[in-house]
């Protein structure tokens, strides 16, 4: 029988169930309210991932792997040996090559040479036609002479007749050097027009040189930034094809988030606004971003099969738009790409 002398007491246990209720109740009320005032002051998405450049390295030429000289996912710096080609057929296409240069260099020697020579031998022809001139200057002088003479019968007709044909000789002697030169000039020209065929021929044959050369250098695949290595699929002894890729490399230099809001989250977004990150692998830490770029279009717009609303099943549905986000500390090696985040951009008043 209850008295009041004896009152009832309350059990400990359900002191403790009212007190964790009230506490777990203010808990709710405290967080329900700063969620209030988050949402109010910031649009937030969880549908975003860390990107980075992820670029397969293919081979330049083709040959048989002679030698791998990296392992699964190591970190390589920029020009670091990846690979090497066995080489000995492209240095001999590269042998070949330069005696083809050598040869039509030695050509063109040969070629300067004859010019040289005829030009020497035009000289001499310039003189022999002084020559050849002066005796027959010399020659219609005596045969005018004679001539004067024979009227005067001074000299015989025999005189007479041996002084005309050394004049003859002389005229002849005289038109045969000039002949002489104008066939030295125009073998000159001739030298002259395949010296420009020869070093037409010189170029092409030094473009091959170059590409052979540069044949060599493809042979020794390297690192064309610092990164990290992706899934190794490729062996020594193995033959690959110019163009084949070869293996991905993460570049570690750039990194950024995707995140995709809603369309009814855009309208306080813009180029240039701090962002907080925060990424689900590593929650005990923020980093901070900032918007670089708002897509002109939505996802689905950018898809490769667009949808059509004018198909008469139309169902509305919040699209999202995609926004680029850079992060400010460029040095994030424990970020890969791929990551989930959640990120937080502060809304911008109008």
């Amino acid at each position: 029988m209850k008295t009041k002398e004896n009152p009832v007491r309350p059990h400990a246990g359900n002191i403790v169930i009212t007190i964790a209720a009230i506490i777990v109740l203010v808990a709710g009320v405290i967080y329900f309210t700063k969620y209030l005032i988050f949402s109010a002051d910031y649009q937030e998405t969880n549908d975003a991932q860390v990107e980075s450049n992820i670029n397969p390295v293919s081979a330049r030429v083709g040959g048989y792997i002679q030698k791998v000289w990296f392992s699964e996912h190591q970190m390589v710096k920029k020009g670091d040996t990846l690979l090497t080609l066995d080489d000995r057929e492209v240095i001999a296409r590269l042998q070949q090559a330069q005696a083809a240069v050598d040869d039509a260099r030695a050509q063109l020697d040969v070629l300067s040479a004859s010019i040289k020579a005829s030009q020497t031998a035009t000289l001499v022809n310039s003189d022999q036609i002084n020559a050849a001139n002066a005796r027959f200057v010399q020659q219609k002088q005596d045969i005018i002479r004679y001539e004067n003479l024979l009227k005067e019968e001074a000299v015989t007709g025999s005189d007479y007749e041996q002084v005309k044909a050394r004049h003859d000789v002389a005229a002849s002697d005289y038109e045969a050097a000039k002949n002489t030169l104008k066939t030295s000039r125009a073998r000159i020209e001739e030298l002259y027009s395949h010296t420009a065929l020869l070093q037409a021929d010189l170029k092409r044959k030094e473009a091959g040189l170059t590409l052979a050369k540069l044949d060599l250098s493809y042979t020794v695949v390297v690192a064309p930034y610092a990164g990290q290595m992706g899934k190794k699929t490729i062996l020594e002894g193995q033959q690959i094809q110019a163009g084949q890729p070869l293996v991905s490399i993460v570049d570690e230099s750039e990194k950024w988030v995707t995140a995709n809001f809603k369309e009814t989250q855009v309208e306080g977004l813009a180029i240039g606004q701090s962002v907080d990150i925060t990424i689900d692998a590593i929650s005990s830490r923020k980093y901070e971003g900032r918007i670089v770029a708002i897509a002109g279009a939505t996802g689905s717009k950018s898809s490769l099969l667009p949808p059509d609303n004018s198909t008469g099943n139309f169902v509305k549905i919040i699209q999202r738009i995609p926004v680029k986000i850079q992060f400010v500390n460029k040095n994030i090696p424990e970020i890969i790409p791929g990551m989930n985040v959640i990120v937080a951009v502060k809304r911008k008043k109008l």
